[in-house]
């Protein structure tokens, strides 16, 4: 066939599946159009690396797109066909935005999964035919088509920006080791010490950033990054996510509609509360893991209730112990002019939150009614041991 032919088999198909009020009743019409045309292939990939442009256009990165493709339609195919595409369209550029390059080494699959003909993506399954690759793509481009425009946290693939130097500074590398060591061990006074250790070294490393742009009168402006707040109990994780990101004089806002938290803040504390939060988080649940598994052999059945109140009273205490800790790491630094300067940061982060988000709201978590799970989740923030220099802000955000 003539590309003027495939092309109009794709129109066709999208005319059918994607577009106008009939879109739903459509999708088999069009997914039967393209699988009886196999030359259309290339011409549908390309109209989706189109999709995925469009995505990034609208404040999307990779990491939130595939998120909101394996909660809405399916881990296999969709993700790996989604990873396919977005693998091709960065593949343009010679240098992508911070934060990119980690979030495609997270995509699913390897870049041929999920083709006509191939497994179902995670390298076994069911082979996919024809119709049902059709089928997935075009609920995938559909998906990408209704994207609205979110608040942007970066440029896009393209756009001329100011790269990070190679590698990452020495105490982040140090506090990266100290918490992993801190979510692998099974010895509590252990990790409170490797927590509070890498506390320690988040403060320094922050002051120490703080310091050196007034000192050298840099242009340095706060920035954001999204981190994922996954179901089940999402209030309470992103509850967790603000108290870290208070803590690291940071704001984050919380978006439950896609599943994500914005935060706000100078790019040397967005590591901390990339770094701390997913450190935290880890070590929560294996502790809720361990606790219910006692109130279990105790006769205990509600383990939703329990669950959700554990995670709750985690987040909770974990946030009033980095505010009592703040004004002791902020005293011990005050040589020097540091507390001028940190507070004029504190405006830049929260002028620029104000002006991504001015209509952000605060809600508080609700519902909690197992006084067991509280209990085990207070005990669990203490034996965390953590630390830190802000003042935390009650409640968690919601954009």
């Amino acid at each position: 066939m003539t590309e003027r032919t495939t092309r109009a088999t794709v129109e066709q198909a999208f005319a059918a599946a994607l577009y106008g009020e009939g879109a739903e009743a459509g999708l088999d019409t069009g997914a039967s159009l393209l699988a009886a045309d196999p030359s259309a292939d290339t011409q549908l990939a390309l109209r989706g690396q189109e999709f995925v442009r469009r995505a990034w256009e609208r404040g999307w990165q990779p990491a939130d797109v595939v998120r909101l493709v394996v909660r809405d339609l399916d881990e296999a195919p969709h993700a790996h066909i989604a990873a396919r595409l977005i693998r091709a369209e960065t593949a343009r550029y010679a240098h992508l935005p911070p934060r990119w390059d980690a979030q495609l080494a997270d995509l699913p699959g390897l870049p041929q999964d999920a083709a006509p003909g191939k497994g179902s993506g995670s390298g076994s399954g069911p082979r996919l035919d024809r119709f049902s690759y059709a089928t997935a793509v075009l609920e995938l481009y559909r998906l990408l088509l209704r994207l609205p425009p979110i608040e942007a946290v970066g440029p896009v693939p393209g756009e001329s920006v100011a790269r990070p130097v190679a590698g990452e500074p020495r105490e982040l590398a140090r506090i990266r080791a100290l918490l992993a060591k801190a979510e692998a061990t099974g010895y509590p006074p252990e990790a409170e010490a490797l927590s509070a250790k890498a506390q320690e070294l988040m403060a320094r490393h922050s002051v120490d950033a703080a310091l050196l742009a007034a000192r050298t009168h840099a242009k340095d402006v706060p920035g954001a990054c999204r981190i994922g707040v996954d179901a089940p109990y999402e209030t309470a994780k992103a509850a967790l996510l603000d108290a870290v990101a208070s803590a690291n004089r940071c704001r984050a806002v919380w978006n439950s509609g896609f599943g994500f938290s914005t935060v706000v803040g100078f790019e040397s504390d967005l590591e901390a509360v990339e770094l701390l939060h997913t450190s935290l988080l880890v070590q929560g649940t294996a502790a809720m893991t361990r606790a219910e598994a006692e109130q279990r052999a105790g006769g205990r059945k509600r383990t939703k209730t329990f669950r959700q109140a554990f995670l709750a009273a985690y987040a909770h205490r974990i946030g009033d112990r980095l505010a009592a800790v703040a004004e002791e790491v902020t005293g011990q630094s005050q040589e020097g002019g540091l507390l001028p300067v940190l507070a004029a940061r504190d405006v830049a982060v929260t002028d620029r939150t104000d002006a991504m988000f001015p209509q952000v709201v605060t809600t508080r978590v609700r519902g909690v009614s197992d006084g067991a799970g509280w209990a085990e989740g207070v005990a669990a923030a203490d034996r965390a041991r953590v630390s830190d220099r802000a003042e935390v802000r009650g409640g968690t955000k919601r954009g």
